[in-house]
């Protein structure tokens, strides 16, 4: 999809974050509690302000080019700048998944990483069952390093991640 673009996630992102929290798919593979607390997107959103003055986070919208229409979030979970490592992470609203937006905003993302944080190390840490998120991982060149054991866990489940 041509035109994707990211901009930094502000307050007036809130009402399209909160729908995109409410998205069974994004409950299902992100750090997200399940349920999601009534107002949780303003704590979350906070969260990364509170870190991104701190420089160990940073959160992107994604939005497209022509409408500028909402389509997803774009995210460095963690930011570390010693040992020049960057965690990434992505999810899109439902009507703009299979149209290659969460491949584009990786791709953006991923120069942002290497350009604007001088990273020398990019991960991915993806649900051993998203079988779409490590499409997305391999078309933007990222590389399966293994696997995590029972790494990710919420109340009641328990599950294995891969790192790329």
């Amino acid at each position: 999809m041509a035109g994707v673009r990211l901009e930094l996630l502000t307050a007036r992102h809130l009402p399209q974050l909160a729908e995109l929290f409410d998205d069974p798919a994004i409950q299902r593979f992100t750090r997200l509690p399940v349920p999601v607390p009534e107002g949780y997107e303003r704590t979350w959103f906070d969260i990364y302000e509170q870190a991104r003055r701190a420089g160990t986070r940073e959160a992107f919208a994604i939005v497209s080019g022509n409408e500028e229409s909402f389509l997803g979030v774009c995210v460095a979970p963690r930011i570390d700048t010693e040992a020049q490592t960057v965690e990434l992470g992505y999810v899109v609203v439902p009507e703009a998944r299979g149209r290659g937006v969460a491949t584009e905003a990786l791709r953006l993302l991923t120069d942002w990483a290497f350009s604007s944080l001088v990273a020398m190390r990019l991960e991915l840490l993806i649900g051993f069952e998203n079988v779409a998120s490590k499409r997305v991982a391999e078309r933007c060149g990222y590389i399966r390093e293994g696997l995590l054991r029972s790494f990710y866990f919420k109340p009641g489940v328990r599950e294995d991640t891969e790192l790329w």
